[in-house]
């Protein structure tokens, strides 16, 4: 991978109108394989198909010299969370297009935080539904199937709401402290949040009328 994305990066630093309008993104799929498990990828928890932080959080950089700013260049932002989904609106926007009125984005536009001007916080949560358990990673079984991130705060719980667990990960992102027994409001609240929204995703049934 490094010497493609070499050529890449050197081929735009040669060309002084690429270097004023290019901005390459770089983002990975989410999580390690359990199997292979990375030490690096301490100390948070979990692995790919499980909603714990290392199975949905992955690194976004972006580069781009005549666009990030210069006082953020190299930094990193441990404030701004994104979504792959907010890719879209965010780069729309950087090429001066409008949205059509036909179609609406899930995502929300993060360019700013993107570009380094400044960290941004989210209008809406975002919500994760658990993918069927994948016998070949030894994912084991009775792990929640639904979360939900607003805020530092994080809950995770089945499908039905039942087994809540609660952190805040501003100042538990291993998730090893549940607050649920601390915070009953907010979990009970976070909980009829996240299960009206897993419902509201469910596909309509369709009723036969024997119509052919």
């Amino acid at each position: 991978m490094d010497k493609p994305l070499r050529l890449l990066f050197d081929f735009v630093r040669g060309d002084d109108e690429l270097r004023k309008n290019t901005l390459i993104v770089f983002c990975s799929d989410n999580g390690p394989d359990p199997k292979t498990f990375a030490p690096g990828t301490k100390p948070l928890r979990g692995s790919k198909a499980t909603l714990d932080e290392n199975g949905v959080r992955s690194p976004l950089i972006v580069w781009g010299p005549g666009m990030v700013s210069t006082e953020k260049a190299g930094t990193r932002d441990a404030q701004t969370v994104l979504a792959a989904f907010d890719l879209a609106p965010s780069l729309l926007r950087l090429t001066g297009m409008e949205p059509s009125e036909k179609h609406s984005f899930d995502g929300e536009d993060m360019l700013d935080a993107i570009l380094g001007h400044r960290s941004l916080a989210r209008a809406e949560p975002l919500y994760f539904s658990r993918p069927p358990d994948f016998k070949d990673f030894g994912i084991e079984k009775g792990l929640p199937d639904l979360a939900i991130r607003k805020g530092n705060w994080k809950l995770l719980c089945d499908y039905d709401g039942g087994r809540p667990q609660l952190y805040n990960l501003a100042t538990d992102p291993s998730e090893s402290r549940s607050s649920a027994d601390l915070k009953p409001e907010l979990t009970k609240t976070l909980v009829k949040e996240l299960t009206r929204w897993y419902q509201e995703i469910q596909p309509s049934k369709v009723t036969s009328t024997n119509n052919e």
